[in-house]
C-alpha cells in the first residue's frame, strides 16, 4: 500500500516534477483535482525530456 501525508501520489518519469507542481498548486490555487493533475503533468513535460506531453485524464 502506498500512501502520502498530503494525499498526492506520483508515478513514472517526471513524477517528482509533477508532484512538486501539484503540491504548489494545491497550496496556492482553487483549481479542481483534474485541473491540478493536468497542469502538473504539463509542467513535468516541460522539464523532463522523458515525460510525454500527451495528457489523458480519466475521472472515476
Amino acid at each position: 500500500m502506498i500512501s502520502s501525508d498530503d494525499g498526492l501520489l506520483s508515478v513514472g518519469s517526471g513524477s517528482m516534477y509533477a508532484l512538486a507542481a501539484a503540491r504548489a498548486l494545491v497550496k496556492h490555487t482553487s483549481l479542481t483535482a483534474k485541473e491540478i493533475a493536468e497542469e502538473s503533468l504539463r509542467i513535468a513535460g516541460e522539464i523532463c525530456i522523458y515525460t510525454n506531453s500527451d495528457i489523458l485524464v480519466e475521472e472515476i
